[in-house]
């Protein structure tokens, strides 16, 4: 049985997630973690386990109920338990598009792998989770899922999708020992905010710079925070649970 708390990130083979594998490992946890890109997870697999822990990796498409659950069986098989599970994964689509002028079957896919993935992966973490009566959940959110924005188009929507989804976990999970939060980590130099705005001219985060408010919602100082929507560089700013 596994003695560390362990750590489920979706979309860790780059940019934010690869941030929180990083960080979650400089913190002792062992980690699960997917992505769709075998060969940039496995450097980040390399890049942790390179911290002295363990990590289990697997390429997988987490908009697919079936390759949500391999994965999430093969980390159960590895370790025992989930303790952390961060939704970090999702897809801007094409680049800034004007929704009269949205291809549907882009805005469809969009919407369908935003809102499919925390869905997915909590539903099928979750019931470890209630065994114990322990565990947290964190959403990534986006400015655009409270504030719509031209040319933000279906990634906008389905951020907005993600916070409501997150709002009704948190309802249902309300008393249960399992907390659910989001958190909005801002720009960041990313490649998808590359997409998003590819003619940026002002300084982004580094994603490394926004990841304190992920250890704090894990740890047991967040135990009583549930169903909270946090922005990771104002914590950062203001110094974060002392806000």
């Amino acid at each position: 049985m596994n003695t560390r708390e362990v750590a489920v990130i979706i979309g860790a083979s780059k940019g934010l997630g690869r941030a929180l594998a990083l960080a979650f490992a400089s913190q002792g946890y062992d980690l699960g973690i997917c992505a769709r890109n075998e060969e940039e997870l496995e450097n980040t697999a390399k890049q942790a386990q390179d911290m002295g822990v363990h990590v289990v990796s697997l390429a997988a498409d987490a908009s697919t109920y079936r390759e949500v659950d391999r994965f999430i069986s093969v980390i159960e098989d590895a370790y025992g338990t989930i303790d952390v599970l961060i939704n970090n994964a999702s897809t801007f689509g094409p680049g800034p598009t004007l929704l009269l002028d949205y291809p549907h079957e882009k805005f469809e896919e969009v919407i369908r792998v935003n809102t499919s993935i925390p869905f997915l992966v909590t539903k099928r973490v979750l019931p470890g989770m209630l065994t114990r009566r322990s565990g947290s959940i964190i959403n990534v959110t986006s400015e655009v899922g409270k504030i719509g924005y031209e040319g933000w188009g279906a990634y906008s929507v389905s951020k907005f999708g993600v916070e409501g989804l997150t709002s009704v976990w948190a309802d249902e999970l309300e008393g249960t020992g399992v907390r659910i939060n989001l958190v909005d980590p801002g720009e960041m130099d990313t490649s998808m905010h590359n997409i998003a705005v590819p003619d940026c001219n002002y300084d982004l985060a580094s994603p490394k710079d926004v990841v304190e408010v992920f250890l704090y919602l894990a740890s047991t100082k967040a135990t009583n925070i549930h169903g909270k929507r946090f922005e990771a560089q104002a914590f950062v700013m203001h110094g974060g649970e002392k806000s």
